[in-house]
């Protein structure tokens, strides 16, 4: 199985990206196979940018206080 460890959200030239890294773990033993993967992805679904966009204006917020 893959497990997100780590999942990112920003805004760049090219739009909303999200960028991840996961463990891929062995089902049968738990052995990790490969750890600390990273991908990058421009998120295209307008739902996912409205949530991910949410979730920044949530942090900004925090540290307005």
């Amino acid at each position: 199985m893959k497990k997100i460890t780590s999942a990112t959200v920003f805004s760049d030239a090219v739009g909303m990206r999200l960028s991840a890294t996961y463990s891929e773990i062995d089902d049968n033993t738990g052995r990790i196979i490969s750890d600390n993967q990273r991908f990058d992805r421009v998120i295209t679904d307008a739902e996912i940018t409205g949530a991910a966009q949410s979730i920044i204006s949530y942090a900004q917020s925090s540290i307005d206080q």
